[in-house]
């Protein structure tokens, strides 16, 4: 499977290449609900456009090599360049690249941009013995005061 709309074959390159390697499946709006939920626990890769974010082509290597290490424990996946920014919002990151893992479909944490090996497994580490929780939001909470105004 392709990621959709192309973006410049040279800048989508080794994700490509990553994605037939390994099989990691690509998701879209309409399968991710489905794969999420039916894994254990999986890292979601979002890439943006490798043409305006070349460290993704970085973690394309990085990625399963850090599979590797944590034993196949995750199952890795790709979201597609349509699903890209409103995928995004679910999981409240603002950097690209950004692994995003989860457990049974729920929000585990996240890593944005590259990081120096150790740094990944330090995180990775905190992240996979954390609880689920709910994902960080992206913006300014909003809450509703319940004290009336007055002067």
């Amino acid at each position: 499977m392709s990621i959709t709309p192309p973006t410049s074959p040279a800048a989508m390159a080794l994700i490509e290449n990553m994605i037939k390697q390994y099989g990691y499946p690509v998701l879209t709006e309409d399968n991710h609900d489905d794969f999420v939920s039916a894994q254990e626990e999986c890292v979601l890769f979002f890439t943006e456009n490798p043409a305006r974010f070349p460290e993704s082509n970085d973690v394309a290597m990085i990625l399963p090599e850090l599979v590797k290490e944590y034993g196949e424990r995750f199952s890795a996946a790709v979201i597609d360049q349509s699903a890209q920014r409103p995928l995004q919002g679910r999981y409240g990151f603002n950097e690209w690249p950004t692994l995003v893992f989860l457990r049974r479909g729920q929000y585990l944490g996240h890593i944005s941009r590259v990081q120096d090996w150790m740094d990944y497994i330090v995180k990775i580490n905190q992240i996979v013995t954390s609880e689920p929780r709910l994902a960080p939001g992206i913006g300014i909470p909003v809450s509703q005061s319940t004290s009336a105004c007055g002067g």
